[in-house]
């Protein structure tokens, strides 16, 4: 088990560069930030860009993971993104994880974008990703798509590695498609539910569709990494009792990476530094 902890782009880099050194120095494996323009969760926040926060992040710190949670097609264009891409990868020493999902309505809608229902929304995220996982492997790329074009985009230099991990967001069965063509991994958040049970409940029937999708895009599952968005039925670093239960429970459904969001003075992920703490050192080690 892996496991990855999110800081929210909301503070001045003065305050935010503990965070993220001390993220390492915890041993999380993994670091993300929030891609958005402004986050319906918090609308009245400050709010920093997230490559620029990355670069930062990746300057101070030597091993963990970096990557974003998640981007979307919402503002950011397959060729234009993918120079960010190649500089973080840089700049990272290759630790950089794109993480990518169909997006919602609040950040296209800051740009004036046209109200897309939501097969159009899948309909462009799917356009994005492969147009995106072209310009992983390719040079010199051409398309001329519905939402995307690119006439003769350049890659150069490309990535530290092979390519840039590409985790593909999805609950559909469209996503869960893509995700197992494309991805090198899946995220999921589950489903809302009315009970903690339900949602654990859809997380399990997530996880066999995404089994499915894997079996027939051929894919061997071995290796293909499985995210989990633990705060969503509830906050996950709420008590360390609470946060080995999620952890136990995770496993048992077979993914291979949970994701937790630092404590916040308030709501949303209102929690105290304690419980982080005693779960980096007491918790994390037994799971890994």
């Amino acid at each position: 088990m892996r496991f990855g902890i999110a800081i929210l782009p909301e503070m001045p880099w003065a305050e935010a560069a503990p965070l993220w050194r001390r993220a390492e120095d915890l041993g999380f494996d993994h670091a993300w930030t929030y891609d958005h323009l402004v986050w319906a969760g918090l609308p009245d926040s400050p709010w920093f860009g997230t490559t620029p926060t990355l670069t930062a992040a990746a300057l101070i710190t030597s091993r963990i993971g970096l990557g974003t949670f998640v981007t979307s097609p919402n503002f950011r264009h397959p060729v234009t993104f993918m120079r960010d891409v190649l500089s973080l990868d840089d700049v990272s020493g290759g630790r950089f994880v794109c993480g990518v999902g169909s997006g919602g309505d609040l950040d296209a809608r800051l740009l004036g974008g046209p109200d897309l229902t939501m097969r159009e929304r899948m309909d462009r995220f799917v356009e994005w990703v492969d147009l995106f996982d072209r310009m992983r492997r390719e040079d010199h790329v051409f398309a001329d798509g519905d939402y995307f074009s690119a006439v003769d985009a350049r890659t150069l230099p490309g990535p530290v590695g092979d390519r840039v991990p590409l985790v593909v967001a999805a609950n559909g069965p469209r996503g869960l498609r893509l995700a197992a063509s494309k991805g090198e991994g899946w995220m999921t958040y589950g489903r809302k539910g009315d009970t903690e049970d339900e949602w654990w409940a859809s997380l399990r029937d997530l996880g066999q569709r995404m089994d499915a999708a894997l079996a027939a895009a051929g894919r061997d599952p071995a290796g293909f990494g499985r995210y989990l968005n633990l705060d969503i039925a509830s906050y996950a670093l709420g008590s360390v009792d609470r946060f080995e239960d999620h952890v136990g429970r995770a496993a048992e459904l077979g993914f291979t990476d949970l994701v937790a969001h630092w404590p916040r003075p308030s709501e949303p992920y209102a929690g105290d530094e304690g419980v982080l703490e005693r779960v980096a050192s007491e918790v994390l080690p037994r799971w890994r």
